[in-house]
C-alpha cells in the first residue's frame, strides 16, 4: 500500500455491478487519504450483497440512466459524489499490477492528465480474427492521438469544466471519448491487456459501439480511416506483396507496444472481415452495451430502448 502522506489524495472510480479481482487489486492499493468508489447501478446489484469492504471504499448507487449510456451514468455519480479533486477512472475486467495507481501518479506529475492504453484480447474467434484491428486503432489509435481510455486515465477536476462536462455526460454514451474533447490527454506506452467478446454476439455489439463512437466523436477521422481502410484491403487484393507488407507493419505494432499475440498474422484477413463490419456498425441503428440497449442518434440524443 503506497503512503498516504506523499501524494495528492486521490479517488478512484471504478463502475461495476459485482466484486471482481480488480477491485481488490485496486483497493490494496490506496494510501490512506484515498478512496475508491465502487459505482453500481441499483440495490439489486450482487456487489450490494458483500458483508465487508476494505479501508477507504464505498459503495455508490448510480441508479438507471436517463438519457445516457449506464457507463456515463456512472462516472457522473461518481465524480459527484468523490471527495478529492485527483481523479482516476478505470474498468473492472482487467489486472491492475500493484505499482498501477502509482504509474499514474507520477504520469500525473509529468504530463498532467494522462491514460493508458488498451490491448484488447480476444475470447472467442471473431474477437481473435479482429485483433490486429484493435491493436491498430485501439491501442497504437488511443496512442498516436492521444486519446482518453476510460479504463486508465488520471485528471484533476482542475483540467476541465466541471459542471459543463458532467452535464454533457449525462446526455452522450462515451465517458472517456467525451473527457477528451474537455481536456488535453497525454498518453504513455504503457499497455494493459483487456478481454474482448466472449460470443459472437458480444463482438458484434462491442465493434457497433465502438464504430458509433469513433464516427460520433471524430466523423472527419472516421470517413477517412474507413476509406484508407478499403483502399488498403483492395490494395492487398491485388498486389500480395501489399499483404506482407501490412502483415509486417503490424508485427511491427504488436511488437512496439509489447503486444505478444499470434493474431498478428490475421492482419490480412482482419482487413478483410473490417470493412463490412465497418458498414454493418455504421448503420446499425441500435446496439447492446452491458445488458442496456441504446439508439444513438447524435452526441447528446441518446435513447434507452427495452429489449
Amino acid at each position: 500500500m503506497s503512503d498516504g502522506q506523499t501524494h495528492t489524495p486521490t479517488s478512484i472510480l471504478l463502475p461495476t455491478v459485482s466484486w471482481t479481482p480488480a477491485c481488490g487489486d485496486v483497493a490494496a492499493q490506496l494510501g490512506s487519504e484515498d478512496e475508491l468508489l465502487i459505482i453500481h447501478d441499483t440495490e439489486d446489484d450482487p456487489v450490494t450483497d458483500r458483508e465487508r469492504f476494505p479501508e477507504n471504499v464505498r459503495l455508490v448507487p448510480a441508479g438507471d440512466p436517463v438519457g445516457c449510456s449506464g457507463k456515463a451514468n456512472a462516472i457522473a455519480a461518481g465524480m459527484e459524489a468523490a471527495n478529492h479533486d485527483r481523479l482516476v477512472w478505470t474498468d473492472d475486467d482487467f489486472y491492475h499490477p500493484p505499482d498501477w495507481l502509482d504509474k499514474l501518479r507520477r504520469d500525473y506529475a509529468d504530463y498532467g492528465p494522462t491514460t493508458e492504453l488498451p490491448a484488447f484480447v480476444g475470447q472467442d474467434p471473431l474477437a481473435i480474427l479482429l485483433e490486429p484491428i484493435y491493436v491498430l486503432g485501439g491501442t497504437l489509435g488511443t496512442y498516436v492521438g492521444d486519446h482518453a481510455w476510460g479504463g486508465a486515465v488520471i485528471f484533476d477536476r482542475s483540467d476541465l469544466d466541471e459542471a459543463g462536462f458532467l452535464s454533457e455526460l449525462r446526455q452522450t454514451i462515451s465517458d472517456d471519448g467525451l473527457l477528451g474533447e474537455h481536456t488535453d490527454v497525454t498518453s504513455v506506452r504503457r499497455v494493459r491487456k483487456v478481454p474482448m467478446g466472449g460470443s459472437l454476439r458480444q463482438t458484434l455489439e462491442r465493434h457497433v459501439r465502438f464504430n458509433k463512437i469513433f464516427a460520433t466523436h471524430d466523423p472527419g477521422v472516421a470517413k477517412l480511416s474507413f476509406g484508407a481502410l478499403t483502399a488498403v484491403l483492395v490494395g492487398c487484393l491485388f498486389f500480395p506483396f501489399l499483404a506482407v507488407g501490412l502483415t509486417a507493419v503490424t508485427a511491427g505494432v504488436y511488437a512496439a507496444f509489447g503486444v505478444r499475440r499470434a493474431s498478428l498474422l490475421l492482419a490480412v484477413p482482419a482487413l478483410i472481415a473490417a470493412v463490412p463490419l465497418g458498414v454493418y456498425g455504421f448503420t446499425r441503428d441500435t446496439f447492446i452495451w452491458a445488458g442496456r440497449r441504446y439508439r444513438w442518434r447524435s452526441k447528446f440524443d441518446v435513447e434507452a430502448v427495452d429489449e
